[in-house]
């Protein structure tokens, strides 16, 4: 009986894989063994990576929120506690981009959180 090989499956496996290193230098996008180590390290960094987003954005807003609230004459840490003591729940993201983008309603949220 003849060895089988499968090759409709293996031929579409190693396609799948060349697509995804499209655009990879030199060997990186041609050969498939080479390809297939780069393609799995870069899609091990993204998967990381989409983890890692997550911390340096909020790293990002408390750094806005900070620089908005001594603007402001307070703190992060004491606008912060004064939001928890008055039971106020929202979030660092929305509060940077008060920050940014509204001043005048994040005056007004400093002046609520300290009051």
């Amino acid at each position: 009986m003849p060895r089988s090989q499968n090759k409709v499956a293996s031929h579409r496996r190693r396609k799948k894989v060349l697509e995804q290193a499209k655009g990879y230098w030199g060997a990186r996008s041609k050969i498939y063994t080479v390809a297939k180590h780069h393609v799995e390290k870069a899609l091990t960094h993204a998967y990381k990576d989409r983890r890692t987003k997550k911390r340096l954005f909020r790293g990002l807003w408390i750094a806005r929120i900070n620089a908005a609230a001594r603007a402001h004459g307070t703190t992060y840490s004491k606008l912060i506690a004064g939001l928890d003591k008055k039971s106020v729940t929202i979030n660092r993201k929305v509060l940077a981009d008060l920050a940014v983008s509204n001043p005048q309603a994040f005056a007004e949220v400093v002046k609520f959180a300290t009051a």
